[in-house]
C-alpha cells in the first residue's frame, strides 16, 4: 500500500480576472484555518496571484486587489481602449499594488515547496511553466496577467515576450500530474457543468495580432485545450486523485464585473467552499 504522506500534492488554480474573487475567498479561508498540505503550487493569471498571496500568508490582500484597486478607472477604462489604449492597465496596477500593498517576499522566501506560474510565450503560443522566487515573483505575475488585447503590451522576462497564462493552459492539472503530483486539488474560476466554446474572431481582432500569429492559431483552439483539462479531472489516470472546489451555480461575477455586491458574494462563496473542502 502506498504511504499517503509520500504522495506529492499539488495546488491549481485557474485564473478569470475579477472571477478569481472566488479562490480569493477559498484560499483566505484556508489561511485562518492554516491549511496548508500543498507540495507544489500551479496558478495561472489571476490563479497566480491567489497563490502569490497565500504562500505570503496576506489575509485581505487580493480581496483589496479585486474590489478596490482593480475597480478603479485608472484600472479599467472601456473609453480609453477604445481610444487605443488598455483595458485592463496592469502597468498602473503593478506600480500602485507594489507601492501601497506590496506581497511579502520576506515570507515568500521562507517557504519550500516549488511555485510554478503559467505564462505563454507570445510568439510561441507555448506554455511556460516558471519557478517562481522573491526575486522574479512580481514581473512573472504580470507576464501571467497580461491579456492580450486588453492589455496592449507584452510584458518581457528573460528576453522573451510573454502574455496570458491561461492561452497557452488555463488549468495546468495535467502538467502538475505530468510533474509527480497524485492528489491534486484543483480551485475553478466558473461552475462545474461549464464548458468553453470556440471563440469567434473577427477581421479586427486578426489584425491587431498579426504579429503573433501562432498566439491567434491558439486562441482559436483554446476552447479544445480547456475542456480536455476539464475532462482529466473528470477522469484522471487510477493513481491520481483530484478535488474540485468551483463556484456554486449562482456565481455571477465575469471577467470585468466591477459591483462590488457581486464580488464580495463572490468571495463569501469562496469562503464557504473552502470549509466544506
Amino acid at each position: 500500500m502506498t504511504d499517503s504522506k509520500n504522495i506529492s500534492q499539488a495546488l491549481v488554480v485557474e485564473g478569470g480576472a475579477m472571477r478569481g474573487i472566488f479562490a480569493t475567498g477559498v484560499l483566505d479561508a484556508w489561511l485562518e484555518q492554516g491549511y496548508q498540505p500543498f507540495d507544489m503550487y500551479f496558478g495561472v493569471s489571476a490563479g497566480a496571484t491567489n497563490i502569490a498571496a497565500f504562500l505570503c500568508q496576506q489575509h485581505g490582500r487580493n480581496y483589496k486587489v479585486i474590489t478596490d484597486y482593480s475597480c478603479r478607472p485608472e484600472f479599467i477604462s472601456y473609453k480609453r481602449f477604445a481610444l487605443g489604449g488598455h483595458l485592463f492597465d496592469l502597468d498602473w496596477l503593478w506600480h500602485k499594488t507594489i507601492s501601497e500593498i506590496r506581497l511579502d517576499l520576506a515570507t515568500f522566501t521562507k517557504q519550500t515547496s516549488p511555485f510554478y506560474i503559467v505564462a505563454t510565450d507570445a510568439d510561441s503560443a507555448q506554455a511556460q511553466y516558471i519557478q517562481a522566487s522573491a526575486d522574479n515573483l512580481e514581473q512573472v505575475l504580470k507576464a501571467s496577467c497580461a491579456l492580450p488585447l486588453a492589455y496592449r503590451d507584452y510584458p518581457v522576462y528573460g528576453g522573451k515576450r510573454y502574455t496570458d497564462g491561461g492561452i497557452g493552459d488555463s488549468i495546468p492539472v495535467r502538467q502538475a500530474y505530468a510533474m509527480g503530483a497524485r492528489k491534486i486539488t484543483v480551485i475553478l474560476s466558473q461552475p462545474l457543468g461549464y464548458r468553453k466554446k470556440p471563440a469567434r474572431f473577427n477581421w479586427l481582432t486578426k489584425q491587431l495580432l498579426k504579429s503573433t500569429p501562432a498566439l491567434v492559431s491558439t486562441m482559436q483552439t483554446r476552447w479544445q485545450d480547456y475542456n480536455a483539462s476539464l475532462d482529466f479531472i473528470a477522469s484522471p489516470p487510477e493513481d491520481c486523485t483530484i478535488e474540485v472546489i468551483a463556484p456554486p451555480s449562482d456565481f455571477r461575477v465575469s471577467r470585468t464585473t466591477r459591483d462590488l455586491a457581486l464580488l464580495d458574494a463572490g468571495y463569501h462563496m469562496g469562503i464557504k467552499a473552502a470549509q466544506y473542502a
